[in-house]
C-alpha cells in the first residue's frame, strides 16, 4: 500500500472510478478537483487548479503516486507540465499519465500533440511512468440520450469509420494497477475494447440492448462543427474535434490492442456489456 495517490480530475468519468477502486482496495485517495464542495467521493478532497501553482504543491505533497488526467484541449500541455514540475518539486515516486491514441503517432491530429509535451517529461523525469493511451470511450454516446428523449435521430459524424470503443471501468481498473503495482513502470499502453465498431454498428447495438427502433442519420462535418461553436465551443476547439471526427471516418482510428488483456488478464468489456449496465441512462 502507498502512503497516499492523488487523483487529479477526480470527479469525471475515469476519475471517479479510480478514486472508487483505490478506496475498495483500502489505499489512501487524495481526490482533487477546483470545487471540493461539490465532490461526494471515498476520499480526502482538496482544491487544486492546474493553473495555480499553490495549489499544486497542496495537493501534491505527501503523495507517493500521482494520476495524471485533464480535460481535452490545448491547454493539456500547460497543465501536465505544471503538475509534473510540482511531481518534481515534492520527490513523487510515480505518475500513471491518461493520455490518448495515437499520440506522437499522427502529427495532423492536435489531440495527441496537445499530450505529447506531457509524456516526454514523463520521460525525461526522475519518477517511475505509465502512460494510458485509450481509444473512444463507450461513455462518449451518452450524448445520444438527449437526441432519443427529443425523438431525434442519432448524429453521425464518422460513417462507417470504426474504432476500438473502450468501457472507462477498463480504463479505470489498469490505471489503478499501474498505480498500485511495480509491474507497469515505463509502459505505454494503448487501451481499446475487444471489437472495432462504427456508430451505426453501436446504434445497432443499443437497438437490441433497449430494444426499440433508433434512427440514425450522417451529418455533414461543417454543420457540425458550426453547431459546437454555437453552443460555446471555441473555432479552435471545433476545428480539432471535427479533424479527429474525419480521422475516424477515414479509418484512422480503426486499431485493436491487447493491452488491457495484458494488465487485467482478461478480454475487455464489449460495448453491448457497457449498453446493458447503462440502459437506465437513455430511458
Amino acid at each position: 500500500m502507498l502512503d497516499m495517490i492523488l487523483v487529479t480530475g477526480a470527479t469525471g468519468t475515469i476519475g471517479t472510478e479510480v478514486v472508487r477502486l483505490l478506496a475498495e482496495r483500502g489505499e489512501r485517495v487524495r481526490a482533487m478537483t477546483r470545487n471540493p464542495a461539490g465532490a461526494h467521493l471515498r476520499a480526502q478532497v482538496v482544491q487544486g487548479d492546474f493553473d495555480d501553482r499553490d495549489s499544486l504543491d497542496s495537493a501534491v505533497a505527501g503523495a507517493d503516486a500521482v494520476f495524471l488526467l485533464n480535460a481535452p484541449g490545448p491547454w493539456i500541455e500547460r497543465h501536465d507540465l505544471a503538475m509534473l514540475d510540482a511531481v518534481r518539486s515534492h520527490g513523487v515516486r510515480k505518475v500513471v499519465k491518461l493520455s490518448a491514441i495515437g499520440t506522437g503517432e499522427q502529427t495532423e491530429l492536435r489531440v495527441g500533440g496537445w499530450h505529447l509535451p506531457g509524456e516526454r517529461a514523463l520521460h525525461a523525469g526522475e519518477a517511475a511512468w505509465t502512460i494510458l493511451r485509450p481509444s473512444s470511450f463507450a461513455t462518449n454516446t451518452l450524448h445520444w440520450a438527449s437526441m432519443l428523449r427529443a425523438g431525434r435521430p442519432i448524429a453521425n459524424l464518422t460513417g462507417n469509420g470504426t474504432q476500438g470503443v473502450i468501457d472507462p471501468r477498463d480504463i479505470a481498473e489498469v490505471a489503478v494497477a499501474a498505480l498500485t503495482t511495480p509491474d507497469h513502470a515505463g509502459r505505454t499502453y494503448t487501451l481499446t475494447g475487444p471489437e472495432l465498431l462504427s456508430a451505426p454498428d453501436q446504434v445497432e447495438i443499443l437497438r437490441k440492448v433497449l430494444d426499440r427502433p433508433i434512427d440514425i442519420v450522417d451529418v455533414p462535418l461543417d454543420v457540425a462543427q458550426q453547431q459546437l461553436i454555437a453552443a460555446g465551443r471555441t473555432p479552435e476547439f471545433a476545428e480539432v474535434a471535427m479533424r479527429g471526427q474525419r480521422h475516424v471516418a477515414e479509418g484512422g482510428n480503426a486499431r485493436l490492442t491487447d493491452d488491457v488483456h495484458t494488465v487485467l488478464g482478461r478480454t475487455a468489456r464489449t460495448y453491448a456489456s457497457w449498453a446493458d449496465d447503462h440502459r437506465a441512462a437513455f430511458d
